[in-house]
């Protein structure tokens, strides 16, 4: 099963230089049945970037958390795409994010497919993302804008041999 895991880059450069993502259990998100159910007219690809999005809205919530705690951390939001043996996945029941699963064992780096970045232009929106974050998820609708802004940000793909490039 294709699971998006949320990271940062300090965090990506822990999975770099210890070879797994870790420590467990994991939370990612996947394309689940409860997301099928929801999102019916959706093919894979459509429910897979669902999910994707998803996990880059975490992102920006560990970006917030990290922020608070007085990490400096670049505002990008970093997603790991990884390959994660189906009866290793358990499925939640939230109804806020469906494709929310859980891992219980740390993923190895041989299990990452790719990597997914905002591209250094999209920073100035991921900044107000990161400060509106928390009062979006809790309705507030000019936070939700401001996510919303970060979110009309693509993505870009790496694979896994450009980490050390793109951590440098």
């Amino acid at each position: 099963m294709r699971v998006y895991l949320p990271c940062t880059l300090p965090a990506l450069a822990r999975v770099a230089a210890t070879g797994e993502v870790g420590p467990a259990p994991l939370t990612g998100y996947a394309v689940t049945p409860a997301l099928v159910e929801w999102y019916v007219s959706g093919d894979t690809e459509e429910l897979e970037y669902v999910a994707l999005t998803d996990a880059a809205r975490a992102s920006l919530r560990m970006l917030a958390a990290d922020r608070a705690d007085g990490v400096p951390v670049a505002a990008r939001r970093v997603v790991i795409a990884a390959e994660v043996p189906d009866d290793v996945v358990t499925a939640g029941a939230d109804i806020e994010e469906r494709s929310r699963v859980r891992i219980p064992v740390p993923v190895a780096m041989s299990k990452v497919a790719a990597v997914h970045v905002d591209d250094s232009q999209a920073v100035p929106d991921v900044e107000a993302a990161v400060a509106a974050v928390f009062a979006a998820d809790n309705g507030d609708d000019d936070a939700r804008f401001d996510v919303d802004g970060a979110e009309a940000h693509e993505l870009l793909w790496y694979a896994t041999q450009e980490i050390p490039d793109l951590l440098a």
